[in-house]
């Protein structure tokens, strides 16, 4: 059984620029596909990644709150753990994620 039949849910490509933020860590990616339960990003470096990150989608401008499922060379899987708007108030954990989506453009 390959991979993609495990998959609860269809996945959708996509083409959208993201930071990915953790604690010390600010960098860019490239959204590439979404489901419901997950996403995966292409990174502009090989980087080991800590097990819990936010990924911002610039264009959506939200913060997706992710776990790594897995990483190979540059991309990487994440599982979906929650989602919060990053336009208006936001809660004090997004506090960077906020931060890194005005540095990126975001309004």
């Amino acid at each position: 059984m390959s991979f993609q039949d495990r998959r609860f849910e269809p996945r959708s490509p996509a083409n959208a620029r993201g930071v990915v933020v953790a604690p010390g860590l600010e960098m860019p990616c490239l959204i590439t596909d979404v489901s419901g339960a997950g996403l995966k990003v292409r990174l502009d470096r090989n980087l080991a990644l800590p097990k819990q990150v936010q990924i911002i989608d610039v264009a959506q401008g939200v913060a997706i709150e992710a776990e790594v499922a897995w990483a190979k060379g540059l991309e990487a899987g994440f599982k979906r753990t929650g989602q919060a708007s990053l336009r208006g108030l936001t809660p004090s954990r997004l506090a960077a994620a906020r931060a890194a989506y005005i540095r990126a453009g975001g309004r």
